[in-house]
């Protein structure tokens, strides 16, 4: 190996690189080079005599330095290719978001209670057993408590913990109007807007969480007249007399009497389907009159006041309302289903 050669290797190189047709060939040329034939004359450095290695050495070295500025060079005209713009082509579209379907509902669901004097209110989506079940009346054996039923929070040494103390995900907003009881006086009118959640599995009409409005009115000689005013009222405001009513009787461990509030399926116009379980209805509300041992957890006085309470499912009414067939779509993330709102 002599310096000759290493020019020998210098003309091959500009002649190549003379030949290339883009920058991108040309920094694959340059770095064949680097990679290969320098990196030969550098490891035959060492078998040289002084005088040639020096000679040797030094044209390798200048060689090298050529190179890597012929790639350099290369490197910066392709990133100039590359952030070409062309300014005289049509800009795109820009991507708009939107209100979520279940965040429209509520906020008509706030106006039309706000009409008839409601005002909203919000509670913990963690909540502890006290709030809860205790205060509104669940025996310690109702099978709500169950794992099967209520997601709970994770706690060491859990059984050994107060009902204030044990916390779950909460299983409806009814706690919430505990919580405003104790802190407001009646007469009083609320909505509660909210998530929950439900251990069960997930079909057209259920899921593991979901959207719940609660309402309470408390006063002096509430009845259940007030409360079939209130929701026949919010319903023909929100479907517009478009689809029927009905209450048929039920039972809530905070509610007596209680009884369940359903709506005519507009999906199928009351035939049957998957939605309404092959029945025609949709079951949207659980309602009755507040039980006298729930008031008296809030420190209400039972003897002078009463009222009733709701729990409207925001869901289904947003199917209902939108005839859409699955719960499953507003928590899908699709944007072909939340561009239709």
């Amino acid at each position: 190996m002599n310096s000759g050669e290493v020019k020998k290797i210098r003309d091959r190189f500009l002649k190549e690189l003379e030949g290339s047709k883009s920058p991108s060939e040309r920094k694959k040329i340059c770095k064949r080079y680097i990679e290969e034939e320098l990196s030969s004359v550098f490891c035959c450095l060492k078998d040289l005599s002084g005088e040639n290695k020096a000679k040797v050495g030094k044209a390798a070295n200048e060689l090298r330095q050529m190179i890597n500025e012929k790639m350099k060079e290369s490197k910066e005209s392709e990133e100039t290719k590359e952030e070409w713009l062309d300014v005289t082509l049509p800009g795109k579209q820009p991507s708009f978001g939107g209100v979520h379907p279940l965040a429209k509902l509520q906020e008509r669901c706030e106006e039309i209670f706000a009409k008839m004097g409601f005002i909203s209110v919000e509670g913990p989506e963690m909540e502890n057993e006290w709030y809860n079940f205790d205060a509104l009346n669940f025996t310690p054996d109702h099978p709500v408590r169950d794992m099967q039923d209520t997601l709970f929070i994770k706690q060491k040494d859990r059984e050994k913990l107060e009902a204030k103390d044990k916390l779950l995900m909460r299983t409806h907003t009814s706690p919430v109007q505990v919580r405003y009881m104790e802190k407001n006086e009646p007469p009083l009118r609320i909505i509660v807007l909210g998530r929950v959640f439900r251990n069960e599995t997930t079909d057209s009409s259920h899921d593991i969480n979901f959207h719940q409005l609660e309402g309470l009115m408390v006063g002096e000689s509430i009845s259940v007249a007030n409360f079939r005013s209130v929701i026949s009222f919010f319903f023909k405001e929100l479907f517009e007399d478009s689809v029927e009513v009905r209450l048929r009787p039920s039972f809530f461990p905070f509610t007596e009497p209680s009884f369940e509030v359903d709506v005519s399926c507009t999906i199928c116009n009351k035939k049957g389907c998957s939605v309404c379980q092959k029945t025609g209805w949709l079951e949207v509300v659980g309602a009755g009159m507040v039980h006298p041992n729930v008031l008296k957890s809030a420190g209400v006085d039972t003897e002078r006041f009463n009222g009733f309470a709701f729990g409207v499912g925001l869901d289904r009414i947003a199917m209902v309302a939108q005839e859409i067939d699955s719960i499953r779509l507003f928590y899908s993330g699709d944007l072909r289903f939340l561009k239709q709102f």
